[in-house]
């Protein structure tokens, strides 16, 4: 049998031995967070879009990393009270992990590997970065905060998101409503 990304340890954000594969049979958005980020306000339409599609098997899974301008220089316990008191958000978010480079956690090796390049304008955050004096990764390495990747129900990595791409952008909504209208499949139900 072969590892899936169902099958990579993770840790909830209290701790807890987890990982993906409790969502199995969902569709589910991956989206590395930071508290401190131009970004930080996606929260809430990750809120929204968590809320609107729960009952439909979507999931958003948020994995705090300061991989980006130490825009997450919190602890997890700090993480949870920013998260709960400035946003109310429900959605599961893991322990804050490493999502680049040599240190990276094997959830984010998994979903790089599977989804090389993202959808919407990585080129254009990549020169705003660069106009900042800060040097970007290059692809498949996430490029900043609030990328997301979309795991259909069977697992597979149907998607990459720039971080410019909103959760209620209609492309990221058309593709989860797509992912949404396919059957589970009999194993991971």
């Amino acid at each position: 049998m072969s590892t899936t990304i169902y099958d990579i340890p993770a840790k909830r954000i209290d701790g807890t031995p987890s990982s993906l594969g409790e969502f199995a049979g969902k569709v589910v958005l991956v989206v590395n967070v930071a508290s401190a980020c131009g970004f930080t306000p996606q929260y809430d339409a990750l809120e929204k879009l968590y809320e609107a599609h729960h009952d439909a098997g979507f999931v958003v899974a948020a994995f705090p990393a300061n991989d980006f301008g130490a825009q997450e220089p919190g602890t997890n316990e700090e993480i949870v009270a920013f998260c709960s008191t400035k946003f109310a958000v429900k959605f599961p978010m893991f322990e804050k992990i490493v999502v680049t480079g040599p240190e990276k956690h094997p959830i984010y090796q998994a979903l790089t590997a599977a989804k090389p390049d993202a959808d919407g304008d990585p080129e254009a955050l990549r020169q705003n970065l660069i106009g900042y004096g800060l040097k970007p990764t290059a692809a498949p390495e996430v490029l900043w905060n609030f990328e997301k990747f979309l795991i259909g129900r069977d697992g597979s990595v149907v998607g990459r998101y720039a971080s410019s791409v909103t959760p209620d952008d209609p492309i990221l909504v058309a593709a989860i409503e797509r992912e949404l209208a396919k059957s589970p499949s009999p194993s991971a139900a």
